[in-house]
């Protein structure tokens, strides 16, 4: 799998990210280990987390997934291995600077490590002025335990006013987005976003990049979506333009002989400025599937067609 730059934050990545909502959740200690260990085995190289995974769960208060993602580096000695990014801003306290400080701390404890490679503001706080939300993250970067920072669901224009204040005032640069992007999502990334993390020069890894799971081919209809609990979250889809977009992904997997959730990734994965989708599994044979998407290269009329379904 070839590398692509996560901007100019001097990491690198190939084009398929490892989501790791679902450990600690869906998939337990013995699933997330397999799942972990399979990334590796297939060369994959980043994974992505977040202190706030999975307090919504009742009975979880947060870090689960990064404390199933502790075990597992602990167990396996694959750190060096693997790019770590997580993030902070969801809980509460949002991303006042001590709550950031105290965040960074206990995302470390978790995940048992020195350092972490990505560390994303999780959503943008409006509350905190953005030089003391850069001015926290710089401390983290001077005292090496944060090599390079980033941002996930900023609008274009707080994005590139957090850019110039960071260039105003030396303090660290967002290099990575991580917006929503996938076949029927696209309102959060294409337009003005898109154009400022091109010009920019900023990495990209999308969330949702198989809206939920819908874009799988697993919920084609009302009756399928008791299949999973994120059934409720597909609905809109079978109401709106998802079955168009489904039967373009089916004609080309007929072309292709690869599966739906491979296409649509490598249609995210093809997108201007993308440098990678994010995609989670909650069993090894699952993964395998996915992370087949990086050995599918889309036409551009088979691209085109994706494209046109989902406007």
């Amino acid at each position: 799998m070839t590398e692509r730059s996560l901007g100019r934050s001097g990491l690198t990545t190939r084009p398929f990210v490892l989501g790791g909502n679902v450990f600690g959740m869906t998939a337990d200690r013995a699933a997330s280990s397999a799942i972990l260990d399979r990334f590796v085995e297939h060369g994959g190289g980043m994974i992505d987390t977040a202190d706030v995974y999975s307090a919504w769960v009742p009975g979880h208060k947060g870090g689960e997934s990064e404390t199933e993602m502790g075990a597992w580096l602990k167990a396996s000695g694959a750190r060096d291995k693997i790019l770590i990014a997580t993030k902070v801003g969801m809980m509460p306290g949002g991303l006042k600077p001590d709550c950031i400080r105290d965040a960074v701390q206990g995302s470390l404890d978790r995940l048992g490590v020195d350092a972490i490679d990505l560390y994303f503001a999780h959503k943008d706080d409006p509350d905190v002025p953005l030089d003391e939300v850069l001015g926290a993250f710089a401390e983290l970067v001077d005292g090496g335990i944060v090599r390079s920072i980033g941002a996930s669901n900023y609008r274009a224009d707080r994005l590139a006013e957090a850019l110039r204040v960071a260039d105003g005032r030396g303090l660290p640069r967002f290099t990575v987005m991580q917006p929503e992007l996938n076949l029927l999502d696209r309102v959060q990334y294409e337009g003005a976003l898109q154009q400022l993390c091109i010009d920019q020069g900023l990495g990209v890894i999308t969330y949702f990049s198989l809206a939920s799971g819908y874009l799988t081919g697993k919920y084609r209809g009302a009756d399928d979506l008791g299949k999973s609990r994120r059934g409720a979250r597909v609905g809109p889809y079978i109401e709106g333009k998802g079955p168009a977009v489904l039967a373009v992904l089916d004609r080309i997997a007929g072309e292709t002989g690869a599966t739906l959730s491979q296409i649509s990734l490598a249609w995210v994965a093809a997108q201007p400025g993308v440098t990678a989708p994010i995609a989670s599994a909650t069993s090894v044979a699952q993964l395998d599937e996915i992370m087949g998407s990086v050995e599918v290269t889309l036409t551009g009329d088979q691209l085109a067609a994706l494209t046109a379904a989902g406007a």
